[in-house]
């Protein structure tokens, strides 16, 4: 391993290591199957910290780095792709959100209970005719006296039934584009927010996924989220930290294919010898790890620049671009080394390669994330 992890970093990814694979992959297969939320895991990992890792202490976090936080997800997803995304999504955007623009009152109320693990938040960005382009959204605040009225439709978001709290995006403004978004908190039980359509998906099946309605939905003005304009920053600063991420959950999936597709070569036998022997194999082998490895110090750089406090925002965009196209190669040659038993649920990797199609999609797709590094690079006016 190229990247020195400290030995606080090395114990956080041991205890996180232990947990993922002795409680969070016990049920993972049933849970693909039943669609099941983990809650149980939750409370548990709650428990443990990490469902607001980076979060001081005072707002009920563990004050962990942005690399402890990177191994620890890495390490659910390795189990539990479904659990590693809402633990993504909880720690990276909603709990960052909050505390970086929340109000101290806000951050007492929603940050301390997000954060120890208590409740669970969703991130409401997406509508049903805009995704990759936020500014086309449709969902409209209008001031009323001491409230917001909300309407509008979000549509895929994670925890959206599950979740506890949801901090959504709607326009306050239509005539100054994006400056014109801004950010509620919105807590579940709210008259008005109304949970639709469950999605039913290739992958990710013990994650939620709905549509949020918002009909008339009154909130206090005082649970904006900064201040009125603030949404699209609001957004695009916590998708540049749940693109590492991303990232990460990529890097944990890959790691568990690249383990199964290797402790299956070595006992699977073929023409008188373990196919482990057979150099087509062992080629395929080697580029799975070097794949992941190059993937594993992206994420790692990107999480240290965050954790020094520079921009990292094109960083994490090369970090998610190539991990999540990474686990989709390194997903299918899993199965392709399996043979016909890879195409059947008798074998983890089937669950894998499902699991692995949405990286490259959700938080900005791989083309978003094309576009992302290059206007980075073409503006960069020290380079050549």
């Amino acid at each position: 391993m190229l990247f020195k992890l400290t030995d606080e970093q090395l114990m956080i990814q041991n205890m996180v290591r232990e947990f993922s694979r002795k409680v969070v992959a016990a049920t993972a297969a049933e849970r693909d199957r039943t669609k099941q939320f983990p809650a149980e895991n939750f409370r548990q990992m709650g428990e443990l910290g990490l469902m607001g890792m980076m979060i001081p202490e005072n707002y009920g976090g563990e004050a962990a780095d942005a690399v402890s936080y990177v191994l620890a997800l890495s390490e659910i997803a390795y189990s539990c792709a479904s659990t590693s995304v809402v633990m993504s999504v909880q720690n990276s955007i909603v709990c960052e959100s909050l505390l970086k623009f929340g109000t101290e009152e806000q951050k007492h109320k929603f940050l301390v209970p997000l954060a120890s693990g208590e409740i669970i938040g969703a991130f409401a960005l997406t509508e049903p005719d805009a995704g990759s382009d936020p500014v086309s959204q449709t969902a409209t605040a209008v001031l009323e006296g001491d409230s917001y009225v909300i309407n509008g439709t979000k549509r895929f978001i994670t925890s959206g039934k599950n979740g506890s709290v949801v901090l959504v995006t709607a326009k306050t403004d239509g005539s100054v584009g994006h400056k014109g978004i801004s950010c509620f908190i919105v807590p579940k039980g709210t008259p008005g927010l109304v949970v639709g359509h469950l999605e039913d998906k290739m992958g990710l099946r013990a994650s939620d996924t709905t549509d949020l309605i918002f009909e008339n939905c009154r909130v206090p003005a005082a649970n904006i989220l900064g201040r009125e304009g603030d949404g699209f920053k609001i957004a695009m600063s916590g998708l540049d930290s749940g693109r590492i991420g991303i990232a990460a959950q990529s890097l944990g999936v890959a790691q568990a294919a690249f383990d199964a597709a290797v402790k299956y070569a070595r006992k699977r036998k073929q023409f008188g010898s373990a196919i482990s022997k057979h150099q087509a194999i062992r080629f395929q082998i080697a580029d799975m790890a070097t794949q992941i490895e190059a993937a594993r110090q992206l994420i790692f750089s990107a999480a240290s620049m965050k954790d020094r406090g520079e921009a990292y925002t094109k960083e994490a965009s090369i970090a998610k671009l190539f991990a999540s196209e990474m686990v989709n190669k390194v997903t299918a040659r899993a199965i392709q080394i399996h043979g016909g038993y890879g195409f059947t649920k008798d074998y983890n990797v089937e669950r894998y390669y499902r699991d692995a199609r949405v990286f490259t999609i959700y938080e900005g797709t791989s083309e978003i994330q094309r576009m992302v590094i290059s206007n980075h690079v073409l503006r960069d006016k020290r380079k050549p």
